[in-house]
């Protein structure tokens, strides 16, 4: 992995169990410290430090890099995947041919993630768990 990534911080809504369980598969990978988690709902999110509302980081995804740099949409799993040892998923969601389907995948799932959550969540936080409780 490369040494000139900056640490990034996502922010992501702790009151989605599909959300948790995608922060935990990451922090179990966070082999090399790059990642910081900060759970949208808690008293440690502050919008004003931030530069994004509540509101903002529920209808997209948003990291912060350790320089004060936001970015948003789906380059945040991009460049979350890499910090994360992931390269394949990291190619896939830098990918510019797939940019608008995987925006528009994401928009609806950010609309709709509590209903979504309600059906899958639960199974992925259990595998998630699961697979973490092996190693």
């Amino acid at each position: 992995m490369s040494q000139e990534l900056q640490k990034l911080s996502l922010f992501y809504d702790g009151a989605c169990p599909l959300c948790q369980a995608e922060i935990t598969f990451l922090s179990r990978r966070n082999n090399a410290g790059l990642l910081d988690f900060v759970d949208i709902n808690s008293q440690f999110y502050d919008p004003h430090t931030t530069g994004v509302s509540c509101d903002q980081a529920l209808a997209s995804m948003y990291g912060q890099y350790a320089n004060g740099e936001l970015i948003n949409g789906v380059s945040v799993f991009s460049e979350a995947y890499r910090r994360a040892d992931l390269p394949f998923l990291a190619w896939v969601f830098s990918q510019k041919a797939l940019q608008p389907l995987l925006q528009l995948g994401y928009g609806f799932f950010a609309r709709n993630r509590h209903a979504i959550s309600k059906i899958f969540g639960p199974g992925a936080l259990w595998l998630v768990n699961r697979t973490n409780n092996r190693k």
